[in-house]
């Protein structure tokens, strides 16, 4: 329940906090902010069910789990659901999955439903498959 709540306090915080465009895809920042730890903060609460998500759709194209470092999540669009103060949202994260020395295999677009009436906190709403990259020759094994 405690986690639960600061996930909610961090979704609100970011809320309030967000600028137009997603700060952690502008290479150029050099130093840290308040809305950059609010949204690191969030994406390690994240982690396993971005983790699961990802690893669901590319157990049907590889042979190994990729992985997905916090800072390769760029956070698209937050929506609270159920008005003014409520803790009901919707998060649209795009991902970019990596196996071995950071070789992407691809970016994704996945939409979380976040909610105190949802068991785990988090449901899964949508997965979309945006781009598929080649993997290096050394790489090419772990295709199915």
């Amino acid at each position: 329940m405690r986690r639960f709540l600061f996930t909610i306090f961090l979704t609100f915080s970011l809320i309030f906090t967000w600028h137009s465009h997603s700060i952690a895809s502008n290479a150029n920042i050099q130093q840290d902010s308040k809305e950059l730890m609010i949204q690191d903060i969030l994406m390690l609460f994240l982690g396993e069910p971005i983790e699961k998500a990802v690893n669901e759709y590319y157990s049907k194209l590889l042979t190994i789990n990729p992985l997905v470092y916090p800072y390769q999540i760029d956070v698209i669009k937050v929506e609270r659901l159920g008005g003014f103060r409520t803790f009901h949202f919707k998060i649209t994260l795009e991902v970019t999955p990596v196996v071995g020395a950071h070789n992407s295999v691809g970016k994704d677009r996945i939409t979380f439903e976040i909610a105190p009436t949802i068991p785990s906190q988090v449901k899964l709403m949508k997965y979309e498959h945006l781009e598929t990259h080649e993997l290096p020759p050394n790489w090419q094994e772990i295709i199915r």
